[in-house]
């Protein structure tokens, strides 16, 4: 005991000088406020059929397995994902670089050194002269006491990047399967209207023809045949512009999903089919739990709370006690004895008294990165607000759209039905029938691109909401 004396009233000095040795903390003239998501609602007059949040795997409910086929490849290896996950990575190295600061830093030593002492020198002979081998084993050990929690709190910020790293990949997730999903739908909207325009341009040729003959028997002018031809050649124009979207589209499925030149050759036709979409009545904090963004946002948030722990922390001292057991003897055959052991034990401590400039440009920072991280979460929450009330405004609207769409094509129907029947009385000529059936394709083709914009739509929403996605349980302390 009486040998650890002047270590303990060294270390008790040391205590009585850290109360003194703190610098003055800067207070916080400028602290950014936070906005309450709990208050994030939709206006009352954004309504749907249906309510409520979608489910995982969403795209799973258009039953069309070409479109699962390919949702699958991309999360699963999908180019996108990649730079997410390396994000995590380094999130996690980031994490377990300042977790090692916590607890006992142990490490061991050995060396052997070979040296001759001067015999002029500080040492007379026999060691003057002389060669000599010294051989050390040694222990050493190092603990910081972290008093003032600067290392926890830099540990928990770490955690903070972690869990928003977590966040970003389910976001990327959601992005990438939500754009799938529209260049796949957009990809079957331009065959479905491709086939429409081929079913046109036919019907055109057969009025061109018919106009041809009529001209022939003197029963119509040129002009009427030259306007038959240049609408014929806006509908073609029309075909090699959706055989345009339809190699755009077929690429960025390609890029997409990440797959090579052949992947997507089976691709086929299916027809549109829309789901009666549902909207929650209420958005508020669930709103955060089901936004991965969001949750990324707050986890920055967090974290940035935490370095702003561990900057204040830095103005206190810091105590540090490093000690080693070992052996050292300059004679190989004496290195296990017990006269050849050695022990050292010693606080340091390290007080803040002439640093006030630095630790208060750190404070600064980690408080501007504060600011910085609260304006970004109030934006993003404004933003997820916005974008969930113009995708449930912009739906209602198509279902509008469609309601009246729907009657314009039964009246179309009607008219081809009606000139059908007059000519089969031969009240009617085939230019008629012709013209009427041209009117109910053109009506067709409205039909699809609205389906076409409805689905679009129904992503986009599904998105903004969060795409099926439930808050993960967060990476709470260093050990997880």
């Amino acid at each position: 005991m009486k040998r650890l004396e002047p270590t303990v009233k060294i270390t008790a000095l040391l205590l009585a000088m850290s109360l003194a040795g703190c610098a003055p903390i800067m207070p916080d003239l400028h602290p950014q406020p936070r906005r309450d998501i709990a208050t994030a609602e939709l206006s009352a007059g954004i309504k749907l059929a249906r309510e409520g949040w979608p489910e995982a795997q969403w795209w799973t409910g258009y039953h069309d397995e070409q479109l699962n086929a390919l949702i699958r490849q991309a999360l699963a290896s999908g180019p996108s994902l990649a730079v997410a996950a390396a994000h995590i990575g380094s999130a996690r190295s980031a994490l377990s670089s300042r977790a090692a600061d916590l607890g006992v830093d142990v490490s061991a030593y050995a060396g052997a050194n070979r040296q001759r002492y001067s015999g002029t020198g500080l040492f007379p002979a026999p060691i003057g002269g002389a060669y000599f081998t010294e051989e050390t084993l040694r222990l050493d050990l190092r603990y910081n006491f972290d008093w003032w929690g600067k290392n926890r709190a830099q540990v928990a910020a770490a955690v903070g990047e972690l869990n928003a790293g977590r966040a970003e990949y389910a976001d990327s997730e959601q992005l990438l399967a939500a754009s799938i999903a529209q260049s796949y739908f957009r990809l079957q909207g331009a065959w479905a209207r491709l086939a429409n325009a081929d079913d046109m341009a036919a019907a055109q040729t057969a009025l061109v023809q018919d106009k041809a003959k009529r001209i022939a028997r003197g029963l119509a002018n040129a002009d009427e045949q030259r306007a038959a031809e240049a609408e014929l050649s806006l509908i073609r124009k029309q075909q090699a512009m959706l055989t345009s979207d339809i190699a755009h589209e077929r690429e960025a499925l390609r890029a997409l999903a990440g797959a090579d030149s052949t992947a997507l050759a089976d691709l086929k036709p299916v027809a549109l089919t829309p789901t009666p979409h549902a909207l929650p009545a209420h958005l508020g904090m669930e709103l955060l739990a089901r936004r991965p963004d969001l949750q990324a946002a707050r986890w920055k948030l967090e974290a940035s709370l935490s370095r702003i722990d561990a900057a204040k922390a830095a103005f206190y001292p810091d105590v540090n006690l490093t000690g080693s057991i070992g052996l050292d003897t300059v004679k190989v055959e004496n290195l296990l004895q017990a006269a050849s052991r050695t022990v050292y034990l010693g606080p340091t401590l390290t007080l803040p008294l002439f640093d006030s400039k630095r630790l208060d440009a750190q404070l600064d920072g980690a408080r501007t990165g504060r600011n910085e991280r609260i304006a970004e979460y109030n934006r993003a929450i404004v933003e997820a607000v916005r974008d969930v009330a113009q995708g449930g405004a912009q739906l209602q609207g198509i279902e509008q759209q469609i309601a009246q769409q729907t009657a314009a094509t039964g009246s179309a129907r009607a008219q081809l039905a009606s000139a059908q029947a007059r000519l089969d009385h031969g009240l009617a000529d085939n230019g008629s029938v012709l013209n009427a059936r041209l009117a109910l394709l053109r009506q067709r083709d409205a039909d699809v691109y609205l389906q076409q914009v409805q689905l679009l739509a129904e992503v986009a929403l599904t998105n903004a909401l969060g795409g099926g996605y439930r808050e993960q349980a967060p990476l709470a302390t260093a050990s997880k």
